[in-house]
C-alpha cells in the first residue's frame, strides 16, 4: 500500500519539482551555512512573491492553452501609471491605484480579444503588446523612473508593502498575498466548475465548445486576471523599491513562463498546476539567490535556468509516457 502511495505521488507532476527544491536547499546550505539564515530567507521571500503573482495566473492561462508575453511590460507601465497620477496631484494614491489596475485589465481584455475573436495566436498578439505597453511606459516618463518616496506614510502602501519583523525574519505584506492568491487560485483551478472550464479550454476546444464552455469568454477572463495581477506586482516592488522604472519587468515574461512549465504546466494547455507553479517559483529564485551565495557569478543564471527547463521537460515528458503506458 505505502509502495502504491508513493508510485501515484511520484507520478504527478509536482513530484519532480519538489525534489528539485529540496536538493537546492540541501546544496546550498551545505555550500554556506548563510544561505538558511533568517535574513537570507527574507531576501528569498521579499523577491519571490512579485514574480510568483505573475506566475499564478499564467498557470490557469496556460492550462488554457495560451500564454502572455506582455506581463513584463504591463509589471513596468502599471506602477508608471499609477505613480505618475498620483505625483501630478491628479488623484489619491487609491484612486491611481483602482486606474492602474483598470487599465491592466484593459490590456488583458485586449489581448484577449485578438486571440479568440480575431483568432491571433497569442505569442504574436502579446508580443505586439509587449511593444506598445512598454513604449507608452518610456514615452510617459521619458525613460526616467518616477519617485514614490512621498507616499511611505500612505495606507495603501502599508497593506501592500507593510512589512513584520518575527525575530531575525523580515516578512512583507506581499508574501500573504501571494499566499492568499495561490489558494484561491488553487481552489479554482481544481474544486470548481471554471476549473474544469480552463482545463477544457486547454485540452480540447472543440468538445468544450460543443459541451457549452464558452471557451472564448474562459479565455478573455483568464488574459484579464493575469494582467491585473501583473499590474499588481508591478505596484508592490515599486513601493518596496521607492521607484517606478518603465523598464522594470523587462525579460519577466519569460522567466514567469518557465517557472511555470518547470512546475509541470503543460505548455499545449489542458493541465496546470498551481502546487507546481509555486515550487517552480521557488526553485528559480532559490537558485538566483543560492548560486550567488555559493560564489558562482550571476551572469552563469541563464545556464542553470536553461539546464534546469530541460531537465525538468524530459523529466515530465518520461512520466507522461509512463502514464500513457500504464493506462
Amino acid at each position: 500500500m505505502q509502495q502504491s502511495l508513493f508510485t501515484r505521488f511520484a507520478a504527478r507532476p509536482e513530484f519532480g519539482p519538489l525534489v528539485l527544491l529540496v536538493a537546492e536547499l540541501a546544496i546550498f546550505s551545505a555550500i554556506n551555512p548563510q544561505f538558511m539564515s533568517l535574513q537570507n530567507i527574507g531576501n528569498v521571500l521579499t523577491f519571490t512573491v512579485e514574480l510568483g503573482l505573475i506566475a499564478l495566473p499564467m498557470t490557469l492561462l496556460m492550462t488554457a492553452g495560451e500564454f502572455d508575453l506582455s506581463v513584463g511590460s504591463v509589471f513596468g507601465f502599471s506602477a508608471v501609471a499609477m505613480w505618475t497620477l498620483f505625483n501630478t496631484g491628479a488623484m489619491s494614491l487609491p484612486a491611481a491605484f483602482l486606474i492602474a489596475l483598470l487599465v491592466a485589465a484593459l490590456i488583458g481584455f485586449v489581448n484577449g480579444w485578438f486571440v479568440t475573436r480575431l483568432k491571433i495566436p497569442s505569442f504574436l498578439v502579446t508580443l505586439g503588446m509587449l511593444l506598445v505597453v512598454r513604449g507608452t511606459a518610456l514615452f510617459i516618463t521619458d525613460g526616467f523612473p518616477q519617485r514614490t518616496w512621498s507616499a511611505a506614510d500612505q495606507p495603501l502602501a502599508s497593506l501592500l508593502v507593510g512589512s513584520i519583523q518575527l525575530g531575525g525574519l523580515r516578512l512583507y505584506m506581499s508574501l500573504f498575498w501571494f499566499a492568499g492568491a495561490a489558494l484561491l487560485l488553487g481552489y479554482l483551478l481544481t474544486q470548481t466548475q471554471v476549473g474544469n472550464w480552463i482545463q477544457a479550454s486547454g485540452g480540447n476546444p472543440g468538445a468544450a465548445r460543443a459541451r457549452g464552455v464558452d471557451v472564448g469568454r474562459t479565455k478573455v477572463g483568464l488574459f484579464m486576471l493575469t494582467s491585473v495581477l501583473a499590474g499588481l506586482a508591478g505596484i508592490i516592488s515599486s513601493i518596496r523599491t521607492s521607484a517606478a522604472n518603465p523598464n522594470s519587468g523587462t525579460g519577466y515574461e519569460l522567466e514567469v513562463i518557465a517557472m511555470v512549465v518547470i512546475g509541470g504546466t503543460a505548455l499545449s494547455g489542458g493541465r496546470g498546476t498551481i502546487i507546481g507553479t509555486v515550487l517552480g517559483v521557488f526553485i528559480l529564485r532559490v537558485m538566483r539567490n543560492g548560486i550567488v551565495l555559493v560564489g558562482v557569478p550571476g551572469l552563469a543564471y541563464n545556464i542553470f535556468i536553461g539546464a534546469i527547463i530541460l531537465g525538468m521537460m524530459a523529466l515530465h515528458s518520461q512520466l507522461e509516457r509512463r502514464q500513457q503506458g500504464g493506462a
